[in-house]
């Protein structure tokens, strides 16, 4: 019987456009159920698809900083949150619920 290989799946592979990339932080924020270190994650994958040298040029921070902001493993202070979307050419919205 042959071995079934398998390879790990990367969503910043598959986030190649700005609507692609508002879309799955959309998501994201509605699945995250106030898990902030849950969307600093999404804003990592979208950061990697984008180039994560050129977010943290940007967003005036450095390229190790983000990977550690933008990890899933620590929750960033609002401000560098505010600075990522806004190198991400995102925009933050509100509405009722």
């Amino acid at each position: 019987m042959a071995k079934t290989k398998t390879a790990g799946y990367d969503v910043a592979e598959h986030l190649r456009t700005p609507e692609e990339m508002a879309a799955y932080l959309e998501a994201c924020l509605e699945e995250a159920n106030g898990d902030a270190a849950f969307i600093a994650k999404a804003l990592g994958d979208i950061a990697r698809a984008k180039g994560m040298s050129q977010v943290a040029h940007a967003a005036g921070l450095s390229r190790e900083s983000l990977y550690k902001a933008l990890s899933g493993e620590r929750t960033p202070n609002f401000n560098t949150i505010l600075k990522v979307i806004g190198a991400l050419g995102l925009r933050l919205h509100a509405k009722a619920i």
